[in-house]
C-alpha cells in the first residue's frame, strides 16, 4: 500500500508542478470569462445596423405601408429598371421588388442579406399582406389579434405532496453541460495516463520501476495520481470560472444597466416585455429548484468512476504499444461508446430521458457517465440511479482486472506490434 501511495504522490506532484498545468489551470477560466463577458457585452450593447432598402411595389399593396424600424429603413421608387441601375449608387443596401401578383418577390443586393435583415423584411411584408386579406374577408384584425392568445404551460415535478417548478430548457442545459464536462475529462485525463505509460515504456524507465513494485500497483498508482490531478484542475477551473465570470459579468451589467433598461422599455412598448421578464424570472426560479446536491454528487461519482474505468483501459493500451502513433487502432474503439452517446444526446436522451434507450445507456458502465448525467436534471428514479452506480463500480473493478492482466505483460514487451489477438494471449498468461 505504501508503494502505491508513493506512486500516487509522484504522479500527482510531477504533473501539478509543471508550468503547463499552471498555465492551463489559469488560462482556461480566463478564456471562459472573456468569452462570457464578450457575449454579454455584445448582447447588451450591439444591435443590428439599420439597412437602407429601396422598394418598388408593382402590386400597390405595400406602398407607404412599410414603416421604417430600427433595423430597416424603407424608401419607395416606381420604376424597377431604373432602380436596378441606380440603387447601389444611391447607397441603398438592398432593392426590394414586389411584382403585381405579389409572388416571387425579389431582394437585390451587392451582398447576401443577413438572416435578421431578411426575416425583418419578410415579417413586415407578411404583416401587411395578412391585414389586407383580413379586410377583404371582412374580418376585424383587432378582434382576431385578441383571439390569438398564446398558452404557456408550467411544468411541475410532483414528489409525494411536494410540487416543484421545473423548466425543460434549464434541465436540458444543465444535463448537457454536465455530460460534456465528463466527456471532456474522460478523454483528456485518460489520454494523459496512456501517454505517461508510453513515455515510461519507451524510455525504459519502467524496467527500473518494475524492479521495485508490481505492475498492477504501478498501474493503480498512475491512474489514481492522474485522476487527482484532474480533480484538482476541475475544482480550480469551476471555482475560478464562477468567480471571474461573476465579477466581470456584474461589472459589465452594472455599467450597462441603463442600456438594459432601454431595451426592456422597448420590448414593453412592443408588448413583449412582460413575456421576456416572466421567462427570465421562471428560468432563474427553475435553476434554484434543480436538485443541485444530487447533480453535484452524481457528477463527482460518475467523473471518478468513469475516469477510473476508462483510464485503466487507456493504461492497458499504453502498455501494449511502443509509440503514440500505434495507439489509434485501440483508442478509437475504446472511445466509441462515449462518442456515440454524445452524438445521440439531444435526439434520444434529452428528448426522452425515461425512454428505453436512455435508461439502458445510463446502466451500461461505458456509456453511463454521459447518459446518466443528462438524465439527472429530469429527476431519475432512485432505483435506476442506485442500479447504475452499482453497475458502474462493478464495471470499474472488472475493467481494471482485465487491464491489469494486459498491463503486466505489455509493459515489458518491446519491438512487437500488438494486435487484439495478442492482447487476448497476454490476458490469458498465468501469473
Amino acid at each position: 500500500m505504501n508503494k502505491i501511495l508513493l506512486i500516487i504522490q509522484r504522479e500527482y506532484l510531477s504533473r501539478v508542478k509543471k508550468k503547463s498545468f499552471l498555465v492551463a489551470t489559469f488560462l482556461v477560466p480566463i478564456a471562459i470569462m472573456l468569452i462570457t463577458s464578450s457575449v454579454i457585452y455584445l448582447a447588451v450593447t450591439q444591435g443590428n445596423d439599420q439597412k437602407n432598402v429601396e422598394v418598388v411595389d408593382a402590386s400597390g399593396w405595400f406602398n407607404n405601408k412599410l414603416t421604417t424600424t430600427k433595423s430597416i429603413k424603407y424608401t419607395f421608387a416606381s420604376d424597377i429598371t431604373e432602380a436596378k441601375k441606380t440603387f447601389l449608387d444611391k447607397k441603398f443596401d438592398y432593392l426590394l421588388y414586389i411584382p403585381a401578383d405579389t409572388k416571387a418577390i425579389q431582394l437585390f443586393g451587392e451582398k447576401t442579406p443577413g438572416m435578421m435583415s431578411a426575416n425583418s423584411i419578410e415579417n413586415d411584408l407578411s404583416r401587411i399582406a395578412q391585414a389586407r386579406k383580413l379586410r377583404e374577408a371582412n374580418i376585424d384584425s383587432a378582434t382576431l389579434a385578441k383571439a390569438q392568445q398564446e398558452i404557456h404551460v408550467t411544468p411541475l415535478t410532483v414528489s409525494g405532496n411536494v410540487e416543484t417548478d421545473s423548466n425543460v430548457a434549464v434541465a436540458m442545459g444543465v444535463g448537457f453541460i454536465s455530460a460534456f464536462l465528463i466527456y471532456f475529462a474522460l478523454l483528456l485525463y485518460g489520454s494523459q495516463v496512456m501517454r505517461g505509460v508510453v513515455e515510461e515504456k519507451v524510455s525504459r524507465i519502467i524496467e527500473v520501476i518494475i524492479s521495485s513494485v508490481k505492475p498492477f500497483q504501478l498501474m493503480i498508482g498512475k491512474i489514481v495520481g492522474v485522476g487527482l490531478v484532474g480533480l484538482t484542475q476541475f475544482v480550480l477551473w469551476i471555482t475560478l470560472t464562477i468567480t471571474l465570470s461573476s465579477t466581470v459579468g456584474t461589472a459589465i451589467m452594472g455599467n450597462k444597466a441603463k442600456t438594459i433598461s432601454q431595451v426592456t422599455q422597448a420590448a414593453n412598448a412592443q408588448g413583449g416585455g412582460q413575456a421576456v421578464d416572466n421567462g427570465m424570472t421562471q428560468m432563474m426560479h427553475s435553476v434554484g429548484t434543480l436538485p443541485v446536491a444530487t447533480i453535484l454528487g452524481c457528477f463527482l461519482f460518475y467523473f471518478l468512476f468513469g475516469y477510473l474505468l476508462y483510464s485503466a483501459l487507456f493504461a492497458a493500451v499504453g502498455s501494449a504499444v511502443d509509440s503514440e502513433t500505434e495507439t489509434q487502432q485501440f483508442v478509437v474503439p475504446l472511445t466509441l461508446p462515449l462518442i456515440l452517446t454524445m452524438a445521440i444526446a439531444q435526439s434520444v436522451i434529452i428528448n426522452n430521458p425515461d425512454g428505453p434507450v436512455a435508461v439502458w445507456l445510463s446502466m451500461i458502465p461505458f456509456t453511463a457517465p454521459i447518459a446518466m448525467m443528462m438524465r439527472i436534471p429530469f429527476h431519475v428514479p432512485w432505483q435506476q440511479l442506485a442500479c447504475s452506480m452499482a453497475l458502474m463500480v462493478l464495471g470499474f473493478l472488472f475493467t481494471t482486472w482485465i487491464a491489469g492482466r494486459i498491463y503486466r505483460v505489455g509493459i515489458l514487451m518491446y519491438g512487437k506490434k500488438a494486435s487484439y489477438k495478442e492482447l487476448v494471449k497476454w490476458f490469458r498468461y498465468k501469473e
